[in-house]
């Protein structure tokens, strides 16, 4: 029984043009959101500017999805998808692994700077930042973006 009610719910999806996974994801993977990830520096929109006024070399990486950059995206940030992160991905656009990098996403529900983050984690980075408001602060605080 459970098997027909699970496949009546993807028809509907099907038939009224969504996706299973495009509606599970649309804020990030499902996975808890901390206050603070051990090992990273926090950081609000304020945060942002001072670090990137202040570290010429930062490198701001977006790991929001390709349809919620065309939305908009903070400037000089580099797309790089929390699904797509990994050692290889980050080796190429983080030069070193004491490179200073800030890591956003939609905001504070958003969980993919969280995993792309405790990836970069993982690969041995250091120097690492978190823009836990992500782009939803950013714009609150009518803060300049770039849209294509």
């Amino acid at each position: 029984m459970t098997f027909h009610i699970a496949r009546s719910i993807a028809l509907v999806f099907a038939l009224s043009g969504l996706s299973l996974c495009a509606s599970a994801y649309a804020l990030g993977p499902k996975v808890p959101i901390p206050d603070e990830i051990p090992g990273v520096t926090k950081v609000d929109a304020e945060g942002v500017i001072n670090l990137s006024e202040k570290t010429s070399n930062l490198i701001i990486i977006d790991s929001r999805v390709s349809g919620d950059r065309n939305q908009g995206y903070i400037e000089k940030s580099i797309s790089l998808p929390d699904e797509k992160t990994n050692c290889a991905s980050l080796g190429k656009v983080i030069p070193k692994k004491s490179s200073p990098t800030l890591f956003y996403c939609n905001g504070v529900k958003c969980g993919r700077s969280v995993v792309a983050v405790r990836i970069a984690l993982k690969c041995g980075y250091k120097n690492l930042y978190w823009f836990r408001g992500g782009y939803e602060e950013w714009i609150q605080k009518n803060y300049p973006f770039v849209q294509e």
